[in-house]
Protein backbone atom coordinates (compact mmCIF):
# COMPACT_ATOMS: atom_id res chain seq x y z
CA UNK A 1 0.00 0.00 0.00
CA UNK A 2 3.02 2.35 0.45
CA UNK A 3 2.93 5.32 -2.18
CA UNK A 4 0.35 3.57 -4.31
CA UNK A 5 -2.08 6.46 -5.56
CA UNK A 6 -5.67 5.34 -4.84
CA UNK A 7 -8.61 7.55 -6.17
CA UNK A 8 -11.96 7.29 -4.47
CA UNK A 9 -14.94 8.76 -6.16
CA UNK A 10 -18.21 9.20 -4.23
CA UNK A 11 -21.34 10.50 -5.67
CA UNK A 12 -22.92 11.72 -2.71
CA UNK A 13 -21.96 13.17 0.78
CA UNK A 14 -21.36 9.73 3.01
CA UNK A 15 -21.24 7.06 0.75
CA UNK A 16 -17.29 6.65 0.48
CA UNK A 17 -17.75 6.58 4.28
CA UNK A 18 -20.30 4.20 4.76
CA UNK A 19 -19.07 1.38 2.03
CA UNK A 20 -15.45 2.29 2.44
CA UNK A 21 -14.63 4.08 5.38
CA UNK A 22 -12.48 1.35 6.75
CA UNK A 23 -10.79 0.43 3.24
CA UNK A 24 -9.65 4.05 3.24
CA UNK A 25 -8.77 4.67 6.40
CA UNK A 26 -6.47 1.31 6.38
CA UNK A 27 -4.56 2.70 2.86
CA UNK A 28 -3.79 5.95 4.14
CA UNK A 29 -2.70 4.59 7.39
CA UNK A 30 -0.03 2.25 5.64
CA UNK A 31 1.18 4.99 3.56
CA UNK A 32 -1.37 5.48 0.27
CA UNK A 33 -1.85 8.73 -1.19
CA UNK A 34 -5.70 8.53 -1.18
CA UNK A 35 -7.71 11.73 -3.45
CA UNK A 36 -11.06 11.96 -3.09
CA UNK A 37 -13.84 13.34 -5.39
CA UNK A 38 -17.28 13.74 -4.04
CA UNK A 39 -19.55 14.31 -7.18
CA UNK A 40 -22.52 16.19 -4.91
CA UNK A 41 -23.20 16.66 -1.51
CA UNK A 42 -26.54 14.92 -1.41
CA UNK A 43 -28.47 17.15 -0.65
CA UNK A 44 -31.92 16.25 -2.37
CA UNK A 45 -31.81 12.65 -2.27
CA UNK A 46 -29.99 11.98 0.90
CA UNK A 47 -30.86 14.42 3.30
CA UNK A 48 -33.75 13.33 4.44
CA UNK A 49 -33.84 13.90 8.13
CA UNK A 50 -32.38 17.81 7.07
CA UNK A 51 -35.52 18.70 5.81
CA UNK A 52 -37.47 18.04 8.39
CA UNK A 53 -36.92 21.02 10.23
CA UNK A 54 -38.87 23.93 9.62
CA UNK A 55 -37.76 26.52 7.18
CA UNK A 56 -34.72 24.80 5.74
CA UNK A 57 -33.14 25.78 2.52
CA UNK A 58 -30.89 24.08 0.04
CA UNK A 59 -28.25 26.05 1.02
CA UNK A 60 -28.13 25.42 5.00
CA UNK A 61 -28.28 21.82 3.92
CA UNK A 62 -25.08 21.97 2.00
CA UNK A 63 -23.17 23.58 4.69
CA UNK A 64 -24.38 20.85 6.87
CA UNK A 65 -23.23 18.10 4.84
CA UNK A 66 -20.27 19.79 3.94
CA UNK A 67 -19.10 20.19 8.06
CA UNK A 68 -20.39 16.33 8.03
CA UNK A 69 -18.13 15.36 5.27
CA UNK A 70 -14.89 17.43 6.43
CA UNK A 71 -15.06 16.07 10.09
CA UNK A 72 -15.59 12.49 8.94
CA UNK A 73 -12.34 12.92 6.18
CA UNK A 74 -10.20 14.34 8.66
CA UNK A 75 -11.24 11.22 11.26
CA UNK A 76 -10.29 9.18 8.35
CA UNK A 77 -7.42 10.96 7.54
CA UNK A 78 -7.71 12.01 3.93
CA UNK A 79 -6.16 15.73 2.92
CA UNK A 80 -6.86 15.61 -0.46
CA UNK A 81 -10.59 16.58 -1.48
CA UNK A 82 -12.73 17.85 -3.67
CA UNK A 83 -16.38 18.19 -3.81
CA UNK A 84 -17.81 18.87 -7.11
CA UNK A 85 -21.20 20.08 -6.27
CA UNK A 86 -23.40 18.49 -8.55
CA UNK A 87 -27.02 18.12 -8.20
CA UNK A 88 -28.65 14.94 -7.40
CA UNK A 89 -31.08 13.12 -7.78
CA UNK A 90 -30.84 12.79 -10.92
CA UNK A 91 -27.28 13.12 -11.25
CA UNK A 92 -27.11 14.86 -14.90
CA UNK A 93 -23.16 13.43 -15.86
CA UNK A 94 -22.70 14.65 -19.48
CA UNK A 95 -19.94 15.05 -21.66
CA UNK A 96 -18.36 18.14 -20.16
CA UNK A 97 -18.25 16.21 -16.65
CA UNK A 98 -16.61 12.84 -18.28
CA UNK A 99 -14.11 15.64 -19.48
CA UNK A 100 -13.45 16.56 -15.95
CA UNK A 101 -13.50 12.97 -14.22
CA UNK A 102 -11.16 12.09 -17.33
CA UNK A 103 -8.51 14.47 -16.30
CA UNK A 104 -8.89 13.93 -12.82
CA UNK A 105 -7.69 10.05 -13.25
CA UNK A 106 -5.07 10.88 -15.11
CA UNK A 107 -4.03 13.74 -12.89
CA UNK A 108 -3.78 11.46 -10.01
CA UNK A 109 -2.15 7.88 -11.86
CA UNK A 110 -4.80 6.21 -9.42
CA UNK A 111 -3.12 2.41 -8.90
CA UNK A 112 -6.68 1.60 -7.68
CA UNK A 113 -10.06 3.22 -8.23
CA UNK A 114 -12.47 3.42 -5.35
CA UNK A 115 -16.26 3.85 -6.53
CA UNK A 116 -19.72 2.71 -6.80
CA UNK A 117 -20.96 -0.86 -8.17
CA UNK A 118 -22.96 -1.11 -11.15
CA UNK A 119 -25.87 -2.42 -9.56
CA UNK A 120 -28.04 -0.31 -6.95
CA UNK A 121 -32.05 -0.71 -6.85
CA UNK A 122 -33.21 1.68 -5.10
CA UNK A 123 -30.65 5.02 -6.19
CA UNK A 124 -30.08 5.67 -10.22
CA UNK A 125 -27.21 7.86 -9.20
CA UNK A 126 -25.05 5.14 -7.58
CA UNK A 127 -25.09 2.85 -10.57
CA UNK A 128 -25.05 6.15 -13.01
CA UNK A 129 -21.47 6.99 -11.27
CA UNK A 130 -20.19 3.25 -11.73
CA UNK A 131 -20.75 4.01 -15.24
CA UNK A 132 -19.31 7.15 -15.59
CA UNK A 133 -16.40 6.60 -13.61
CA UNK A 134 -15.73 3.24 -16.09
CA UNK A 135 -16.08 5.54 -19.15
CA UNK A 136 -13.90 8.18 -17.72
CA UNK A 137 -11.13 5.82 -16.77
CA UNK A 138 -11.43 4.53 -20.75
CA UNK A 139 -11.16 7.83 -21.49
CA UNK A 140 -7.75 8.28 -19.65
CA UNK A 141 -6.34 5.62 -20.90
CA UNK A 142 -6.81 6.27 -25.04
CA UNK A 143 -3.82 7.86 -25.99
CA UNK A 144 -6.65 9.81 -28.78
CA UNK A 145 -8.14 11.64 -26.16
CA UNK A 146 -5.68 14.44 -25.67
CA UNK A 147 -5.47 16.76 -22.75
CA UNK A 148 -2.79 19.36 -23.08
CA UNK A 149 0.07 18.28 -20.64
CA UNK A 150 -2.20 14.90 -19.19
CA UNK A 151 -0.17 12.21 -21.28
CA UNK A 152 -2.57 8.59 -21.45
CA UNK A 153 -2.36 6.35 -18.58
CA UNK A 154 -2.13 2.82 -18.18
CA UNK A 155 -5.55 0.60 -17.47
CA UNK A 156 -6.00 1.27 -13.52
CA UNK A 157 -7.84 -1.14 -11.38
CA UNK A 158 -11.46 -0.20 -10.74
CA UNK A 159 -13.68 -1.48 -7.52
CA UNK A 160 -16.91 -1.20 -6.72
CA UNK A 161 -18.12 -0.70 -3.31
CA UNK A 162 -20.91 -2.38 -1.71
CA UNK A 163 -24.42 -0.78 -2.25
CA UNK A 164 -27.53 -0.80 0.54
CA UNK A 165 -29.78 -3.70 0.04
CA UNK A 166 -27.36 -5.86 -1.61
CA UNK A 167 -29.17 -9.18 -1.84
CA UNK A 168 -31.75 -7.00 -4.59
CA UNK A 169 -28.99 -4.78 -6.18
CA UNK A 170 -27.02 -7.37 -7.90
CA UNK A 171 -24.09 -7.48 -6.16
CA UNK A 172 -21.91 -10.50 -5.78
CA UNK A 173 -18.37 -9.48 -3.43
CA UNK A 174 -15.43 -10.72 -5.12
CA UNK A 175 -12.92 -9.11 -2.90
CA UNK A 176 -13.16 -8.85 1.09
CA UNK A 177 -11.11 -6.62 3.00
CA UNK A 178 -10.08 -7.17 6.50
CA UNK A 179 -10.72 -3.65 8.60
CA UNK A 180 -10.43 -4.57 11.75
CA UNK A 181 -7.68 -2.38 12.95
CA UNK A 182 -9.45 0.70 11.52
CA UNK A 183 -13.01 0.15 12.14
CA UNK A 184 -13.11 2.10 15.23
CA UNK A 185 -11.90 5.09 12.80
CA UNK A 186 -14.82 4.01 10.41
CA UNK A 187 -17.60 3.80 13.19
CA UNK A 188 -16.19 7.02 14.02
CA UNK A 189 -16.18 8.51 10.77
CA UNK A 190 -20.38 7.38 10.33
CA UNK A 191 -21.23 9.25 13.54
CA UNK A 192 -20.84 12.92 12.03
CA UNK A 193 -23.29 11.93 9.24
CA UNK A 194 -26.52 13.15 11.33
CA UNK A 195 -28.50 13.87 8.53
CA UNK A 196 -28.79 9.90 7.70
CA UNK A 197 -28.71 8.57 11.24
CA UNK A 198 -30.54 5.90 10.37
CA UNK A 199 -27.55 4.24 8.29
CA UNK A 200 -24.80 3.58 11.02
CA UNK A 201 -26.42 0.98 12.99
CA UNK A 202 -26.72 -0.30 9.74
CA UNK A 203 -23.36 0.05 7.80
CA UNK A 204 -21.77 -1.65 11.53
CA UNK A 205 -23.54 -4.56 11.30
CA UNK A 206 -22.53 -5.22 7.28
CA UNK A 207 -19.00 -4.83 8.91
CA UNK A 208 -19.70 -7.37 10.95
CA UNK A 209 -21.36 -9.57 9.17
CA UNK A 210 -18.72 -9.18 6.17
CA UNK A 211 -16.18 -9.82 8.71
CA UNK A 212 -18.00 -13.41 9.68
CA UNK A 213 -17.44 -14.13 5.55
CA UNK A 214 -13.45 -13.23 6.02
CA UNK A 215 -12.53 -15.53 9.20
CA UNK A 216 -14.89 -18.32 7.31
CA UNK A 217 -13.59 -17.83 3.94
CA UNK A 218 -9.81 -17.32 5.22
CA UNK A 219 -10.10 -19.35 7.92
CA UNK A 220 -7.83 -16.49 9.72
CA UNK A 221 -9.90 -16.06 13.41
CA UNK A 222 -8.68 -12.31 13.75
CA UNK A 223 -10.73 -11.19 11.42
CA UNK A 224 -13.72 -9.08 13.05
CA UNK A 225 -14.98 -6.24 10.52
CA UNK A 226 -14.36 -6.15 6.75
CA UNK A 227 -15.87 -4.46 3.60
CA UNK A 228 -16.50 -5.64 0.42
CA UNK A 229 -16.22 -4.80 -3.01
CA UNK A 230 -16.85 -5.81 -6.42
CA UNK A 231 -14.04 -5.85 -9.26
CA UNK A 232 -14.95 -4.04 -12.59
CA UNK A 233 -12.07 -6.03 -14.57
CA UNK A 234 -10.89 -9.57 -14.16
CA UNK A 235 -7.46 -10.02 -11.67
CA UNK A 236 -3.96 -11.25 -13.54
CA UNK A 237 -1.58 -12.43 -12.54
CA UNK A 238 0.73 -15.04 -13.12
CA UNK A 239 -0.66 -17.42 -10.28
CA UNK A 240 -3.82 -17.87 -8.44
CA UNK A 241 -3.83 -15.77 -5.51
Amino acid sequence: MKSQNILIVSAHAADFVWRAGGTIAKYIKNGANVSLVILSYGARGESNDLWKQEGQTLENVKNIRYGEIKQAAEIIGVTDMEIWDYKDYPMDLNEERLDQMAKKIREVKPYHIITHAFGDAFNPDHPAVAKFVHQASVMAVSAGVRMEGLPNITQTRIFGFEPHQTEISNFTPDTIIDITDTFEIKKKAMQCFKAQNHLIEYYGERAKMRGNHARRISGNKDYKYAESFMRFFPYVGGELV
